[in-house]
């Protein structure tokens, strides 16, 4: 196939992904169970921003291209739904990695709900300050399960440059797999309080990844420019990854209960916008500082 360029949607996706569940994973600095898993989760949680820098710098010189001229200055305002995510900001001077990370407001993020949920498997109970490492556990292992098979696949991509990145990304997810899915064996295998923790985590969150499976008609040109990869080719593969690690870690599959999230269309949980309210306030309380 001829050379393309993944839409700007395709890419702001993964990007919010790799940056919502970095800041996430990033909680537990200072607080993991022990010193070396603390030092290991800041790690993965670096990769992830480092994956989103790469995927917001790429999206900023797509957005910016002439071609895209039209689309960002017919952009609705800021909050509004934008077909691929754009800050109406961005009508001004155009996109940077910067702007697209912290000046998009919630309804303008497209990272999958999964990502963005507390460390506990009560949110609407829990109290925000309580952690629970058999749901940080079980998160990774699901999403990383299915990042490393995406950018398996991307390595193909017609776009250069989404290509370079997906390299890169895909050493990254294969240790993020292999420590996540070490701990859930050694977590659903272990004492009787650790197997319940973490069938609970399963139980609250197997039921978030039916949005992996999810595409939009934006997508599905993109997977036929050859820019993207169908996800929905993955999922037997993801499913085998799955269930061998949860019989060997004791663990029952529950069954998805009927959950379909939009994250993906700019539909969040509430705990996203305390996300980005943390992660954004320096960045809005001086926007025209340099670092």
């Amino acid at each position: 196939m001829a050379a393309t360029t993944a839409p700007p949607a395709c890419l702001l996706h993964l990007a919010d992904n790799a940056l919502v569940l970095g800041q996430r994973n990033a909680q537990w600095c200072a607080h993991g169970p022990v010193l070396e898993e603390d030092i290991a989760m800041a790690n993965i949680s670096l990769d992830l921003i480092g994956q989103a820098r790469l995927l917001y710098q790429h999206a900023a010189t797509v957005i910016n291209a002439p071609t895209r001229a039209a689309e960002a200055a017919a952009l609705p305002p800021e909050g509004a739904f934008a077909p691929w995510g754009g800050p109406a900001a961005l009508k001004a001077g155009g996109a940077t990695e910067d702007s697209l990370a912290y000046f998009r407001g919630p309804t303008e993020f497209r990272n999958f709900t999964l990502l963005e949920l507390p460390h506990h498997a009560t949110p609407s109970a829990a109290n925000g300050t309580d952690r629970d490492y058999a749901i940080t556990i079980v998160r990774n292992f699901l999403y990383s399960a299915f990042m490393q098979r995406l950018w398996d696949a991307l390595q193909a991509s017609t776009d250069s440059q989404l290509a370079a990145i997906a390299a890169r990304s895909f050493k990254e997810a294969r240790y993020h797999l292999r420590h996540s899915r070490d701990w859930l064996v050694r977590l659903g295998d272990g004492t009787q309080e650790s197997h319940a923790r973490t069938q609970t985590a399963l139980n609250t969150l197997l039921p978030y990844t039916e949005e992996f499976w999810t595409v939009s008609d934006l997508e599905l040109a993109a997977v036929a420019d050859g820019a993207a990869a169908d996800p929905r080719t993955l999922r037997p593969g993801w499913d085998r990854d799955v269930d061998d690690a949860l019989a060997e870690a004791t663990l029952n599959r529950p069954g998805n209960q009927g959950l379909r999230p939009r994250g993906k269309h700019g539909l969040h949980s509430e705990h996203l916008a305390d996300l980005l309210a943390d992660m954004q306030s320096l960045a809005r309380q001086h926007p025209d500082a340099t670092w």
